[in-house]
């Protein structure tokens, strides 16, 4: 039997599914979040929020300096796909809300598990043998 005949997956491994039967996110969600932190805005946000826990939009879009139109669009997309929760509460003075902004669990995850890791992997190697 020469090359072409071969049938195409002959002999090529299958990878273990990607998620349980059971999950809680799809895999087309998953990829969502990656490709939103995908931008090196998106990416500045939500490194800042880890970093703070929680922040007003103000003081996020003055730590993270980007226009207000690109920041509000930027942290909307983070919202959307579930990397950043908005929340609400009452002022101090009850007369209004106040909106600030916070890391879910998987944004955190993303985060630590993701590009943070390979950015750690690549210091720690540099590290070693510098």
């Amino acid at each position: 039997m020469s090359e072409t005949d071969r049938h195409p997956t002959e002999g090529v491994r299958q990878p273990d599914p990607l998620l349980p039967e059971d999950s809680g996110l799809t895999l087309a969600e998953y990829l969502a979040m990656q490709q939103a932190i995908g931008h090196q805005t998106r990416f500045r946000i939500l490194r800042t929020l880890v970093a703070n826990d929680e922040l007003s939009a103000a003081d996020l879009k003055a730590a993270v300096n980007v226009e207000s139109h690109n920041f509000h669009y930027h942290l909307d997309e983070l919202v959307d796909v579930g990397l950043v929760d908005k929340r609400q509460r009452r002022t101090a003075d009850s007369q209004g809300f106040y909106t600030y902004y916070r890391p879910t669990a998987m944004g955190r995850g993303i985060l630590e598990h993701g590009v943070e890791e390979l950015m750690r992997r690549e210091r720690e190697f540099n590290d070693a043998y510098s």
